[in-house]
């Protein structure tokens, strides 16, 4: 028996799917990428009366979600199977777009460099309960903004094996994008049979796709990229205030771009995702970790699961602007959620004030929340414990079950031991041992986990052509940036790395 949420019947979610098909075919959505819009006229897509929007018939809809696979197979870079998305398979994911970075090193928040986003990598390549990366913030403090998805890109399939959620910033950007994840295939056809990455579709709302949105999204379908809809579903403000609502619109915009997808390839693989929150009424913020959001994040994952869809959410996050008490509880208490309904993919560690920051000790942090999480949804089932006549007869006899053969044989796996990040000691020794709160230990892990990174290698060759394709897309900058060494290993020669994580001076070019 695996622990599990609903928040809807059976009988509910039909009527949002059947409510969803028909404004999908009575009011259809705007598409503003003309090719895609070309597309989906000469696959006979109709257009409404005033020849402005685009309809998408019921039949079209329902065939397309029969040609979705219900599940399928993310490879890292050496091309070795590394995740099962679908089913109730839960991978927690760094999360993506942040502006800014919070310095673990000295708290301050501004925008992130090349370095960075390395030490980023190299933490997140470490964490246990990671499953694989994100593209997680910007970088254009050092480099071109033309060019900096496909920048993050490379930094991380040249610091990680991991397979990696991505995106492209433009109109034109998956293409160079996906040049660089092929050099770790051998063609376009290996690349998708084995993807190394999914890449985030965004649904614009108002029942719209961008020019941006379309066009990535037949690139990365063309291209055999999975794609994840992200609708951003702000209740309140562009979706209804209630969760039945609010779930019907995210539905609509998550078959449409489902829809499209298996247009452009039947059998293209799509995550229905999302990234909802709710529109905070007195200060106009937009709050992801809102009770209210979560309760969409359950509501649309559960639809998702019905039609037979591999999932995505951003949970495991926080609207807090620090690691504080509020961040541990908003992202514990999403990120359970996230495990209970069985989120395939799960995007938010990391992520602090409504997305727009990333902190490596909040990453760290969300990793030990994250594993515990997981911990929780483990199958329940008896272990050697019923009858539990036996253990009776044990403690009756020692009056206590700690050398128990039991005991022995079960606590390493059935007690969840989390990193020195969780304090499990008592107050006398957390005091002798500098009364550090959660934030310090977070950013005292941090500094272990980089000084204790092993390198990944990669080819010369192949850095160097990932290296030529990005500086074709240079305009004014005439290098890209030098990247970090990586430190020695804890116990060789020059200390404990500490001197040497930050090799480069900032905004040097190589």
């Amino acid at each position: 028996m695996r622990p599990y949420l609903r928040v809807l019947s059976d009988d509910l979610i039909g009527r949002i799917v059947d409510e969803a098909l028909r404004v999908l075919a009575e009011t259809g959505m705007e598409i503003r990428g003309a090719e895609m819009r070309r597309r989906l006229l000469a696959a006979g897509l109709p257009l409404d009366a005033g020849g402005e929007r685009v309809l998408f018939p019921r039949d079209v809809v329902e065939r397309a979600i029969a040609s979705a696979p219900s599940s399928f197979t993310l490879y890292d870079r050496d091309g070795v199977p590394h995740a099962d998305l679908g089913g109730d398979h839960v991978h927690f994911v760094p999360g993506s777009s942040g502006l800014k970075w919070m310095d673990h090193r000295t708290g301050e928040v501004r925008l992130a460099d090349s370095t960075d986003f390395v030490e980023y990598v190299r933490l997140a390549d470490g964490l246990q309960h990671i499953a694989y990366l994100a593209t997680a913030f910007s970088t254009n403090d050092d480099i071109e903004p033309q060019v900096s998805d496909a920048w993050r890109l490379y930094m991380s399939l040249t610091n990680s094996r991991k397979p990696v959620v991505s995106g492209a910033f433009t109109e034109h950007g998956v293409e160079r994008m996906v040049e660089l994840m092929q050099l770790f295939r051998s063609d376009r056809a290996d690349l998708i049979a084995r993807p190394l990455s999914i890449f985030t579709i965004t649904a614009t709302g108002n029942f719209r796709y961008s020019e941006d949105s379309c066009q990535n999204l037949i690139d990365c379908v063309e291209a055999g990229v999975p794609v994840e809809i992200v609708p951003v579903t702000l209740m309140g403000l562009i979706a209804p205030v209630t969760t039945v609502g609010a779930t019907v619109f995210h539905t609509i915009d998550v078959l449409a771009g489902i829809t499209m997808a298996q247009i452009i390839r039947p059998g293209a693989p799509v995550l229905f995702g999302g990234a909802p929150a709710t529109f905070h009424m007195k200060v106009a913020s937009s709050p992801m970790a809102a009770v209210e959001a979560l309760q969409l994040d359950a509501a649309y994952v559960e639809v998702g699961k019905s039609l037979g869809f591999p999932t995505q959410s951003y949970l495991a996050l926080s609207d807090s602007p620090i690691l504080d008490a509020q961040a541990g509880a908003e992202t514990f208490g999403s990120a359970l959620i996230a495990a209970l309904a069985g989120v395939n993919s799960v995007s938010g560690p990391g992520m602090l004030d409504f997305l727009l920051v990333f902190s490596l000790s909040k990453l760290v942090f969300d990793d030990e929340m994250c594993g515990q999480a997981l911990r929780f949804v483990r199958d329940v089932e008896p272990r050697d414990d019923l009858p539990v006549g036996p253990l009776i007869d044990q403690l009756m006899a020692d009056q206590h079950l700690i050398m128990a053969e039991h005991t022995t044989a079960h606590w390493p796996s059935e007690l969840y031991l989390p990193s020195p990040v969780v304090d499990r000691d008592n107050r006398e020794n957390w005091i002798k041992a500098g009364a550090r709160d959660a934030s310090q230990r977070a950013a005292a892990e941090v500094e272990r986990r980089l000084a204790a990174y092993q390198p990944v290698e990669t080819d010369p060759l192949v850095d160097a052509e990932m290296r030529r394709i990005i500086r074709a897309g240079l305009e004014s900058q005439e290098e890209l940036p030098v990247l970090p060494e990586a430190p020695e290993p804890v116990g060789t020669s020059g200390g404990d790395g500490a001197s040497r994580r930050r090799v480069n001076p900032r905004r040097r070019r190589s």
